[in-house]
C-alpha cells in the first residue's frame, strides 16, 4: 500500500515542474520496453524473504520516537534513477542488480581498496533509529542497520590532503529508467567535508527493519547522514573518493540556488519555493510539526559549524 499525497498538495509544490512532467515520458519508455526489457535480470526481490541482519541496538545516537511503518519507509521514496514520483522506485527498482557488488575506496588515501558487499556485511552492525528529513518538508523515523563510516575510512588511511569525501552511486542504464530523463547529470554524486564524514553519526547503511536494504531504499549500501536533508545520503554506492577539493554534487550542479553543498536541516533558511520551518511526518500529510535545527542532532553536530553562516552556506 502506497501513501498518496492529498489533492491539495500540487506536484509543483514538491518537485520542479520540468521534472514531474517527465513522468509520462518515463512510463511510456518503460512500458514500451525501451528501458526495462523483459529479459533484464531480476536480482534481489524486494517483497518478501529478504536476508535478515543481526545488529546490536545503539540508542546513544538514535531517537526514542516510534519508527515509521515499514510499508511507508519502503513505499514513499525519492530515488530519481527510477523515476520522479514516490511510487516509481518500488515499481522499477526490482530490477536493480545488487550482486555482485563492490565499493571502490580511493583518492587521497594510503591504502586504496575495493570492498565486496560480503566484506561490508561482516562489519560490526548496529541498529540506529534515525530521523530522516526531506527537503520537500516531509519526514520519517527509520531503524537503519549499518556501521560508522569512520570504521571503513580507517582501513584505507586518509592522507593529510583528504579534506572532503565524494560518494558516487551506481549507473545501470538497463535497470534505471530515470537515467533516460534529463533530470540530473548522472551518476548521482554527493559529498561531505571529511569531519562530517568521520562523525560517529554518519553511517553506511546495509539494512533497515532487521533486513538488508530493499532495492528502492538504496541497496545494497547507502550513506545516512541524519542531520542533513535526505538527498545528501546517496543510495547504491559504488565508489568513495577522498579528495582535496570540495566535490560538486548532483543537485548542487543542477540547481545551486536551491541545493547547496552542506544542506543541513535548517528551519531558519527557507527553500526558495517553500518554507522549511515545519514538516509533515509520513503518513500524516495534514499534521505539521516544527522542524528541528540539524534535524534534532544539534547537540552532537553543531560544533562542526561554529562560526559559519548557515544561511549563506546552506
Amino acid at each position: 500500500m502506497l501513501v498518496k499525497k492529498p489533492g491539495d498538495i500540487a506536484p509543483s509544490e514538491i518537485t520542479p515542474r520540468g521534472i514531474y512532467q517527465r513522468r509520462r515520458d518515463l512510463i511510456k519508455l518503460a512500458s514500451a520496453g525501451a528501458i526495462l526489457g523483459a529479459a533484464a535480470p531480476f536480482v534481489g526481490a524486494q517483497t518478501a524473504g529478504l536476508q535478515k541482519l543481526e545488529a546490536a541496538k545503539n540508542a546513544r545516537y538514535g531517537t526514542t520516537e516510534a519508527p515509521t511503518a515499514y510499508k511507508h519507509v519502503t513505499g514513499y521514496i525519492n530515488y530519481y534513477e527510477f523515476g520522479t514520483e514516490k511510487e516509481d522506485p518500488p515499481q522499477f527498482a526490482k530490477r536493480l542488480r545488487v550482486r555482485p557488488w563492490t565499493v571502490a575506496v580511493e583518492g587521497e588515501v594510503a591504502k586504496p581498496r575495493t570492498f565486496g558487499i560480503e566484506e561490508l556485511l561482516k562489519f560490526p552492525l548496529e541498529e540506529r533509529v534515525y530521523r530522516l528529513r526531506c527537503v520537500e518538508a516531509w519526514s520519517m523515523v527509520i531503524p537503519w542497520i549499518g556501521f560508522e563510516f569512520n570504521r571503513l575510512a580507517k582501513l584505507v588511511e586518509p592522507t593529510s590532503k583528504a579534506k572532503f569525501v565524494e560518494f558516487v552511486t551506481a549507473l545501470q542504464p538497463d535497470t534505471m529508467p530515470g537515467l533516460r530523463l534529463p533530470v540530473l547529470d548522472w551518476p548521482y554524486v554527493e559529498g561531505l567535508r571529511i569531519d562530517e564524514a568521520m562523525h560517529p553519526l554518519t553511517i553506511l547503511a546495509l539494512g533497515l527493519y532487521g533486513e538488508v536494504l530493499p532495492n528502492q531504499n538504496g541497496a545494497p549500501v547507502r550513506l545516512v547522514v541524519p542531520w542533513k536533508y535526505g538527498f545528501k545520503s546517496g543510495k547504491s554506492i559504488v565508489r568513495i573518493r577522498f579528495v582535496e577539493r570540495q566535490p560538486q554534487t548532483a543537485w548542487e550542479k543542477a540547481n545551486p540556488s536551491e541545493y547547496g553543498f552542506y544542506s543541513n536541516v535548517n528551519p531558519n533558511r527557507d527553500h526558495p519555493r517553500w518554507s522549511q520551518k515545519r514538516e509533515r511526518r509520513i503518513p500524516d500529510f495534514f499534521a505539521r510539526r516544527e522542524t528541528l535545527m540539524f534535524n534534532g542532532y544539534g547537540e552532537q553536530v553543531a560544533g562542526l559549524y561554529a562560526g559559519m553562516d548557515l544561511k549563506k552556506l546552506y
